[in-house]
């Protein structure tokens, strides 16, 4: 009776230890890491943006859903939102947050943490506007990339000139609630502006809502073109501000190549997939262990000019012959 219930008791300590062992070894494996992704538009609007994202990861090793999670939070263009959108982040306590696409989105990371890493990618100086102390040595908790978005916005205006050099009253939208980009952009174009002979007016949008009163304004102003400063708003809202162009006859230049493909007329700006893709090798490095403030901040170069001849025509525009050739992209 004894012996019996000695083994009973043995088998059952084996079995036990048996299921015990899988689970103690799974407690001792290393937790997957997680980035928190701050998206200041939509996963729609960033598809190839997020391929160029992911591809920069793979570089260094890391793929989602195999040895990387990650934590998705999308402004859809409101930059209000950013602040509580960060912070939630922060509270998940990610490895590492990644803020792209949009000056808000870069400062709303860095105002709610300095204790966890963050790679931005922003389209303005990052140390004029106070992401950084220096390029080459970020310090701190944050490093990332910068394309030349920003700084070309007077060559958007060059271009556009070229293009209708009738218009002598030219209008540029901005979003007040991203006074950072909003203010660096009014003070580039006034410049060139006044270098062109060309009269400059400011509208303002902060919702989509905003869009018919700015083409009435434009129209009163007779104004005969208009450029659209960077903004996660107007990014988001491509179809909508190409649409309103065309109807209303306004030749008009935005940065990103999807508006031209939207029907806009022209865009001009840094390569997107050039910038993401190293927003996702820098992400990818300091999930390996390197220090944001270890990192430089890169400087992407590659500017691409995309032209679309049909909404020219529809605009009773004849295109320069060496605009065409200097174009990467032409949408007959």
């Amino acid at each position: 009776m004894t012996a019996t219930m000695r083994r009973r008791e043995f088998i059952t300590l084996l079995g036990g230890t048996a299921v015990a062992w899988p689970l103690a070894a799974r407690a001792q494996q290393p937790a997957v890491p997680v980035i928190g992704f701050l998206g200041s538009a939509s996963p729609e609007r960033w598809a190839s943006r997020m391929r160029a994202f992911h591809q920069g990861l793979s570089e260094t090793g890391y793929v989602e859903g195999r040895n990387v999670a990650i934590e998705y939070r999308w402004a859809e263009g409101q930059n209000e939102r950013l602040p509580t959108l960060a912070a939630d982040l922060v509270g998940r306590q990610v490895t590492v947050m990644v803020a792209p696409g949009s000056t808000p989105a870069a400062l709303a990371a860095k105002a709610a943490t300095t204790t966890i890493p963050i790679v931005f990618e922003v389209a303005s100086d990052p140390v004029a506007i106070g992401l950084v102390s220096s390029l080459a040595r970020p310090g701190g908790n944050i490093t990332g990339v910068t394309s030349l978005n920003a700084e070309v916005q007077p060559k958007r205006l060059e271009l556009l000139h070229e293009l209708v050099p009738t218009a002598t009253v030219v209008g540029l939208l901005v979003n007040p609630t991203n006074p950072n980009l909003a203010e660096f952009t009014t003070k580039n174009l006034h410049g060139a502006a006044r270098s062109l002979g060309l009269e400059l007016h400011i509208l303002h949008a902060s919702a989509d809502r905003d869009f018919d009163a700015v083409f009435a304004t434009l129209l009163q102003l007779r104004a005969g073109a208009l450029v659209i400063g960077a903004d996660p708003l107007f990014t988001s809202r491509l179809e909508q501000l190409a649409a309103l162009t065309v109807r209303h006859a306004m030749p008009a230049v935005y940065q990103f190549r999807e508006f031209t493909e939207a029907g806009g007329l022209m865009s001009y700006g840094a390569s997107l997939t050039d910038t993401f893709r190293a927003a996702g090798v820098y992400t990818g490095r300091v999930l390996r262990g390197d220090k944001p403030a270890d990192l430089p901040v890169q400087q992407t170069t590659k500017v691409e000019l995309f032209l679309n001849l049909r909404t020219a025509r529809v605009l009773g525009l004849e295109v320069p012959r060496t605009l065409v050739a200097r174009a990467d992209e032409v949408i007959e």
